[in-house]
């Protein structure tokens, strides 16, 4: 988990919380959606839609 939030960083800088949200959601998603939504350039809310599937 580390290894992407020190690439994504060049390091050892401290990541920006919002940031560090869509890592680990896109670490723990294996199907669904990960929205942004930006307000005057920043990122204010992080939507993750989570898919379950089922084998028939």
């Amino acid at each position: 988990m580390s290894s992407s939030r020190e690439a994504a960083t060049g390091g050892s800088e401290q990541v920006p919380r919002a940031v560090q949200t869509v890592l680990e959601a896109l670490e723990k998603l294996k199907f669904g959606a990960i929205q942004l939504t930006v307000h005057e350039g920043r990122l204010v809310q992080v939507d993750i839609t989570e898919r379950h599937r089922y084998p028939n």
